[in-house]
C-alpha cells in the first residue's frame, strides 16, 4: 500500500508539473528596435532536446503569424512567416535548461500583439502567452543649429572693444606725448605745427 502512494506522488511529480511560463505577460517597445521575448518550460536533467516540439506564433486583429517552430529538435525554418524571415533568433544554449529566447529585431508596428508558444515534450504539453506592443518612431529631434544672432552679437562686440582699445591707444598716446611737442616720445618725433 505504502509502495502504491509512493508511486502515485511520483508519477504526479513527473507527469503534473510540466509548466510553460512567460518571464513577462506585457512587453513595450518602439519601431525599429529590437527585443527579447522569453518563456520557461519545466525540464528535466534526461529530457533530450530532440523530444522538443515548439510552436510560437503571433496574433494580431488581423492574422495569425508563425513566428517559430522546432519539430524533434529541428528548427523548421520554411514554418517562419515572411513577416518575420531574418528579424528572428534563437538562443539554441538555453534551450536545455528550459529556457526559450526568441529576438525579434527591427520591430515594426505590425509585430504588435499576442504572442503564443506551444511546448510540447514527452511529459508534458503546455503553452505560455505574452503581449507586445510596438509603438511609432518618435521623430528624431532636429540638431540644433548655432545662433547665429548671437554670432552675429559676438563679432559686433568684439568689433566695439577692439575699436575702444585703439581710440584709448591713441588718446592716451596724444596725452603722453603732447607736453613734449619738440621731443620724441619713444621712437615718435612730435612736432608742432605751430
Amino acid at each position: 500500500m505504502i509502495c502504491r502512494i509512493l508511486l502515485l506522488i511520483s508519477l504526479n511529480c513527473v507527469c503534473g508539473t510540466f509548466v510553460v511560463n512567460v518571464t513577462q505577460t506585457s512587453y513595450q517597445a518602439e519601431e525599429n528596435h529590437n527585443i527579447t521575448l522569453e518563456w520557461t518550460f519545466t525540464t528535466t536533467a534526461d529530457t533530450p532536446t530532440d523530444s522538443l516540439y515548439i510552436f510560437c506564433e503571433m496574433k494580431s486583429n488581423q492574422t495569425v503569424s508563425v513566428l517559430f517552430e522546432i519539430r524533434g529538435g529541428v528548427l523548421i525554418p520554411e514554418s517562419r512567416d515572411q513577416q518575420f524571415v531574418g528579424r528572428v533568433q534563437w538562443d539554441k544554449d538555453v534551450l536545455r535548461e528550459g529556457r526559450l529566447r526568441l529576438h525579434v529585431s527591427r520591430l515594426r508596428t505590425e509585430d504588435s500583439g499576442q504572442y503564443l508558444c506551444d511546448v510540447r515534450t514527452n511529459y508534458g504539453v503546455d503553452f505560455g502567452e505574452c503581449w507586445l506592443n510596438v509603438s511609432a518612431a518618435r521623430d528624431q529631434p532636429e540638431p540644433e543649429r548655432p545662433d547665429t544672432a548671437s554670432r552675429e552679437q559676438i563679432a559686433l562686440y568684439c568689433g566695439l572693444t577692439a575699436a575702444v582699445v585703439v581710440v584709448l591707444f591713441v588718446t592716451f598716446f596724444l596725452i603722453l606725448c603732447r607736453p613734449y611737442k619738440h621731443l620724441s616720445c619713444r621712437g615718435f618725433t612730435v612736432r608742432s605745427t605751430r
